[in-house]
């Protein structure tokens, strides 16, 4: 039971499995659990928890803001996304380290400013990531 509980769910804590064990009448402790987990080739780490927009981004975020305040809306329709493999990586990098619980997790069910919050998020990590260029249409 506890290794088909972890891995349906890598993010079960040791005292969920205690609880869970208890209620089905064992009783064990949270060091029985991490050798159990042990001996079944599991193994425990912690989320990493980081910040969701560090200051040096949201600087950076209100900088290209005030730049393009003022362009018409044409301008963007000559906007080409280049996708480095460098990029591809950092934007990787950038959502692994997303504690997305957390981000989610101040709407309290209202699905709609999730999705607006999320969808924030994913553009601000491309905005930062991402190299843009410009070009001009020469028809």
């Amino acid at each position: 039971m506890i290794t088909r509980t972890v891995s349906k769910n890598p993010r079960t804590t040791r005292g969920d499995l205690v609880n869970d064990l208890q209620r089905a009448g064992t009783k064990v402790t949270k060091a029985t659990i991490s050798n159990t987990l042990r001996r079944q080739g599991l193994k425990s780490c912690s989320a990493r928890r980081v910040p969701l927009l560090k200051p040096v981004h949201v600087q950076a975020r209100l900088k290209f803001a005030r730049e393009h305040l003022d362009d018409p809306e044409e301008d963007w329709e000559n906007v080409i996304w280049k996708w480095s493999p460098e990029a591809e990586q950092a934007l990787k990098d950038c959502f692994e380290t997303t504690d997305w619980e957390a981000l989610q997790g101040s709407h309290n069910e209202n699905m709609e400013e999730m999705v607006d919050c999320t969808t924030d998020y994913i553009n601000f990590c491309m905005d930062t990531v991402v190299p843009v260029r410009s070009v001009r249409w020469l028809c």
